[in-house]
């Protein structure tokens, strides 16, 4: 069983990329409150998905994007 086993298609990882790209910068324009730090987590997340091709959420209840 791989780790990073790819459970994401090409245009999800592009979406989730775009997303993570608007919400990592949130704490330098918004300021540093518990909500921009907490939508720059959520960027992070998302820019690991992307990066990695892999969701774990997706990988708990089954979920697999990809075509096999």
């Amino acid at each position: 069983m791989k780790i990073f086993k790819t459970n994401q298609n090409k245009p999800e990882r592009v979406v989730r990329l775009i997303v993570s790209l608007f919400l990592i910068p949130t704490p330098f324009i918004l300021g540093s409150s518990s909500y921009s730090i907490l939508l720059s987590t959520v960027g992070g997340v998302l820019l690991f998905n992307s990066v990695v091709g892999t969701c774990y959420i997706y990988r708990i209840l089954g979920v697999d994007t990809c075509k096999t």
